[in-house]
């Protein structure tokens, strides 16, 4: 099993038409051959899930990937209340040029594309 870094760029949408390489995320996941998370690998090492949140003009910010009743999510600090929901993340596959829905805590989805998937080994 091969755990990977996996970088998502905002990809078009109506505010960003062309997208931004500037608010990028950086996560590492145990992912199959398929580039799906995979959910035994993660739950026997969830800890070394984790997720650095790269935007302009703000400090980067450092969590967890985490897996939720309804799914999965982005988490820097204890609570629900800064929480970024994925679309879907058991089945969209992380490899180059995949996209990614990312739901923000104020209910604003973005769409990301993912354009790196690096492994090494899981520690």
């Amino acid at each position: 099993m091969k755990w990977k870094t996996i970088r998502l760029e905002l990809a078009r949408s109506p505010r960003f038409p062309n997208g931004s390489a500037s608010r990028a995320y950086l996560l590492h996941l145990p992912l199959d051959d398929e580039g799906l998370v995979d959910d035994g690998e993660f739950r026997r090492s969830p800890a070394l899930a984790t997720v650095r949140r790269h935007w302009p003009n703000e400090r980067d910010r450092s969590g967890y990937v985490i897996r939720k009743p309804n799914g999965w999510a982005f988490s820097y600090a204890v609570g629900d209340a800064d929480d970024e929901d994925l679309f879907h993340l058991e089945s969209h596959p992380l490899k180059p040029g995949e996209y990614v829905t990312i739901t923000e805590p104020d209910g604003d989805r973005l769409p990301y594309r993912v354009v790196a998937a690096e492994g090494q080994m899981a520690a």
